[in-house]
């Protein structure tokens, strides 16, 4: 083995043994252990600014692109959210120990189907340090010890910011080990991890899709996939036009550097010369670019915009860019959506509700929204306090991750001598 194969081997024998004294923790307990880091994380803002800016500067001299800087950069604010958004994981209940059924079988035999922790849990991540935090504190809630890999943007970030929650957490009780951050960035260490299925039961990659492809061919444990957010919004023939062109707007430039803002708007053929020349007016307010089929070009004339290729309609721009697109039908969208998304997060806005209830069933999406922006797509927006990713699996887990999808379920029998003879 390599040092570093050593090392992380290491550090996943060190995660299995944290993982048992977890597993034994009472809710109070991991509660008090939360506080105490998000205690931390306020106690150390200077610091962990001053790490970040080590962070922003190699950005700068990297020429990393503005949206990636903006997931990169911490500031008061952020940090303040990062402590609160602890605090609310521990207001959650502890999914541990939820009776799931509870029966009794004819010999007397007691059954009890009960959720536990998963055990270990590698995470491998890029850009965001708050995802240090995030991941870490559900993994905690949760039961699970975890393995955290980030990307080499944020190494000053994530050391700082995984420093912290443990000097907080183990002086709260939380067992040694508990959270492990890779302390480098060698490429090598993805390979690692997706091979040490001996010490982890799961591992979760958010990033980049090339990534995510690469920790899928190599893993020998399962994987749970944050694939692009390529998000699609149809504006229906029925659609209220004023309220098409507030989501579409807020969709794609409330934050357009995440994996929910939206990437494509389809446009039904219908209201298209009214609608498209409203969004372009309230898009030219936010400088975003409007990347338009041969239709769209021709009532949008006299607009700057881009005439779109077919790549464009299978890009997460992550940018003030959004592709545009006039169709025919509901079933165009729909085909559109299943053929060209990442089954992230699809929505509709029409106030026809027997067209939106066909739109909702037939999108192969984590998430499908009717009059609603795709930016809810969010573990804390849907009441899960942090999320650990947004899943575009179907197993085990899909959409947004919060604490129970965090764990799996135990079978427990007790019984007065019953046998099978």
């Amino acid at each position: 083995m390599s040092s570093i194969e050593t090392q992380i081997h290491t550090m996943g024998a060190n995660a299995r043994k944290a993982a048992l004294s977890l597993s034994l923790l009472s809710a109070e307990q991991k509660n008090e252990i939360l506080q105490a880091m998000a205690d931390g994380i306020r106690a150390q803002t200077s610091a962990i600014i001053a790490e970040n800016a080590k962070d922003l500067h190699a950005a700068d001299e990297n020429n990393l692109s503005m949206a990636m800087k903006d997931r990169l950069r911490l500031d008061e604010d952020r940090i303040e959210a990062i402590a609160a958004g602890i605090e609310k994981v521990a207001s959650l209940p502890d999914p541990c120990g939820e009776i799931l059924m509870d029966t009794v079988r004819p010999n007397g035999m007691k059954l009890t189907q009960i959720r536990v922790p998963i055990g270990t849990i590698g995470i491998i991540y890029e850009s965001r340090p708050n995802v240090t935090s995030d991941a870490a504190v559900l993994c905690l809630k949760s039961g699970n010890a975890t393995i955290l890999r980030g990307g080499k943007e944020a190494i000053h970030s994530n050391r700082i910011i995984a420093q912290v929650l443990n000097e907080a957490g183990e002086s709260a009780g939380m067992p040694a080990n508990a959270i492990q951050l890779i302390p480098f960035t060698d490429r090598e260490s993805v390979g690692i991890m997706a091979g040490m299925d001996k010490h982890l039961d799961l591992i979760i990659p958010r990033g980049g899709k090339g990534l995510i492809e690469t920790v899928v061919s190599l893993a020998r444990m399962p994987v749970i996939k944050h694939y692009d957010g390529i998000c699609h919004m149809f504006i229906d023939a029925d659609a209220d036009l004023d309220m098409g062109v507030k989501l579409v707007v807020d969709a794609k430039t409330q934050k357009p550097s995440v994996c929910n803002a939206l990437e494509t708007i389809l446009v039904h053929e219908e209201v298209a010369a009214e609608f498209l020349p409203m969004a372009a007016r309230a898009f030219a307010e936010k400088e975003t670019e409007l990347i338009c089929c041969p239709q769209a070009q021709a009532i949008l004339e006299g607009v700057a915009t881009t005439p779109a290729t077919e790549e464009d309609w299978s890009t997460e721009y992550l940018d003030y860019k959004v592709s545009i697109k006039v169709i025919n039908s509901l079933k165009d969208a729909v085909d559109h959506i299943n053929h060209y998304g990442s089954k992230h997060s699809d929505a509709i806005v029409t106030d026809n509700q027997a067209i939106a209830d066909t739109f909702l069933r037939s999108i192969d999406s984590a998430c499908v929204y009717h009059n609603v922006s795709t930016r809810f797509s969010d573990g804390e927006e849907f009441g899960f306090g942090a999320e650990i990713g947004v899943s575009t699996d179907k197993l085990h887990a899909r959409g947004p991750m919060g604490l129970k999808e965090l764990t799996s379920y135990q079978y427990r029998i007790t019984g007065n001598g019953q046998t099978k003879a």
